[in-house]
């Protein structure tokens, strides 16, 4: 049995301590917002906190989280009021098709957290998040804007 802290909540989850933490996150415990994407951690679409630090959740074994605390896409917004980059996401109209936008969302919180204004060069070489979609200007946009908030 391992335990997780995910969004502030304990869970307890009977699975192989193998098991990837994106399929004890979705399947397991029921959030469903961090997505599978490429499965060798390339794309982002995974992309969760661990104690703050943006992680791809789909090359993390279960076993390798220990205390650590997991925040998802879920946990992003406080008492019902939107992360900063989860509203600059809605005013800059960044999502598409919507798949990889919830790992990004995540690794621009993380990113802002570190670097709370941050240069196009700095964008560029932490977010290596893939959109398929190609919304890569609006990302910058709303990353700027969410820097000013």
């Amino acid at each position: 049995m391992t335990s997780l802290n995910v969004n502030g909540k304990s869970y307890q989850a009977d699975v192989d301590p193998r098991t990837p933490l994106l399929w004890v996150l979705r399947d397991t415990i029921g959030l469903t917002g961090t997505n599978y994407g490429c499965g060798i951690a390339q794309c982002g679409a995974c992309t969760v906190h661990l104690d703050g630090v943006a992680t791809r959740s789909c090359s993390v074994p279960v076993s390798a989280v220990g205390a650590k605390k997991i925040t998802t896409i879920e946990g992003l917004a406080v008492d019902g009021k939107l992360h900063k980059v989860q509203q600059a996401w809605i005013d800059h109209d960044v999502p598409q098709c919507g798949y990889c936008q919830s790992g990004m969302i995540m690794a621009v919180a993380a990113l802002l957290k570190d670097n709370p204004n941050p240069n196009d060069g700095d964008i560029d070489s932490v977010i290596t998040n893939i959109c398929r979609c190609g919304t890569y200007q609006q990302v910058r946009d709303a990353i700027h804007m969410a820097a000013k908030a």
